[in-house]
């Protein structure tokens, strides 16, 4: 079955909680699955992976489970205005799919999260679309349609869905849950429809 892959990296669980909310969404279209994935961690003095299997959550995403998707959301927690590092260093390992044009017409779009409200939401959003630029994705984001987007400030953007966790990391808001949700929505249609005119 067509499925779209919903890859992120979450230290502190909010970013999860979006790829959650986006995962239901998708899976109310039918036709087409979510597959949850993350990236492991990185150490601050190397680029090796501190764990090959993750201890709880979703599996760690492969260069198998990237080329065989027909649509991604990709989230990242905001560092410093652009995506974590872990997530960056798997992106880096794609280059064999960026030879093959594997993802070339697939849809995309990315979430995050934040600690603060100007916590650099939307450059982290336009960091992680750069890579999938690279690789010939077709960006998605939010439009003004979607009415939380005019007046739920703890995240949301057109950008991609976003939350403001605060230094608490607090849950996300019904708003943003359903920004995500439709966010998902929305991608795994366009993915049926991409898939169907090729």
């Amino acid at each position: 079955m067509p499925y779209l892959l919903i890859l992120y990296y979450s230290r502190n669980g909010s970013v999860a909680q979006l790829a959650e909310a986006i995962a239901s969404g998708v899976d109310e279209v039918a036709g087409i699955t979510s597959r949850l994935r993350t990236v492991p961690a990185v150490r601050a003095d190397s680029e090796t992976a501190i764990s090959d299997i993750p201890d709880a959550g979703p599996l760690y995403c492969t260069l198998e489970d990237f080329a065989g998707c027909h649509g991604l959301a990709l989230g990242s927690p905001g560092r410093f205005g652009n995506m974590a590092a872990s997530l960056k260093y798997f992106l880096e390992q794609s280059t064999p799919l960026w030879v093959s044009g594997s993802l070339v017409g697939k849809p995309a779009g990315v979430f995050t999260s934040t600690s603060t409200p100007h916590g650099g939401q939307e450059s982290t959003l336009l960091s992680m679309m750069i890579p999938l630029l690279h690789h010939g994705m077709l960006i998605s984001g939010l439009p003004y349609t979607e009415k939380a987007l005019h007046g739920d400030y703890n995240g949301g953007t057109p950008y991609g869905s976003s939350h403001v966790a605060g230094p608490s990391h607090a849950p996300l808001t019904t708003e943003v849950r359903q920004l995500a949700k439709n966010q998902g929505k929305r991608l795994a249609q366009l993915a049926l429809k991409v898939a169907a005119n090729d």
